[in-house]
């Protein structure tokens, strides 16, 4: 049985308000079971939530908020918690206008823009690592040539 949350335990968690927590649910934008009066909410709901606040925090509007979650259950075809609780990582990255989430350290989409077209990502920490092994190899490659080139003027020399 899935573990569910009341409506407290998801305004201590996430810091809204009841009231818009109740409007979100009136919304349609996060769907709680209903039983009796009380609202219960599984962990796909306080996830989505938690995204969302996160998003409201970083001046998103609400319309923008509610598009980037559609985008984002569809991309993954399966909810949020579902998507990260099969090991890959994911991240939201915002520059404060778009929403884009990084599937892998090789792709990241901009959700409002075009779910469906990838950006290129460059790894600089791994660019830089690899461009200190290329380093490496080349003074290794250099030095075993001079060395090479030594021994060989000493062998022409000796003769």
């Amino acid at each position: 049985m899935r573990e569910l949350y009341s409506s407290n335990e998801v305004l201590e968690l996430t810091g809204i308000t009841p009231r818009q927590l109740q409007c979100w649910d009136e919304r349609g934008i996060v769907s709680p079971l209903h039983r009796g009066h009380r609202r219960l909410y599984s962990l796909d709901d306080l996830t989505t939530l938690t995204v969302i606040c996160e998003l409201r925090r970083r001046g998103f509007s609400l319309q923008r908020v509610r598009r980037v979650i559609r985008l984002l259950q569809r991309e993954f075809s399966q909810s949020l918690a579902q998507t990260v609780s099969s090991g890959s990582r994911h991240h939201l990255l915002t520059d404060g206008q778009d929403v884009y989430v990084e599937t892998s350290a090789r792709q990241i989409v901009d959700l409002l823009r075009n779910a469906r077209q990838p950006m290129l990502a460059i790894c600089l920490s791994d660019t830089v690592r690899q461009v200190r092994a290329d380093i490496r190899a080349i003074k290794k490659r250099s030095q075993s040539v001079f060395m090479t080139a030594a021994a060989t003027r000493r062998a022409q020399g000796s003769s």
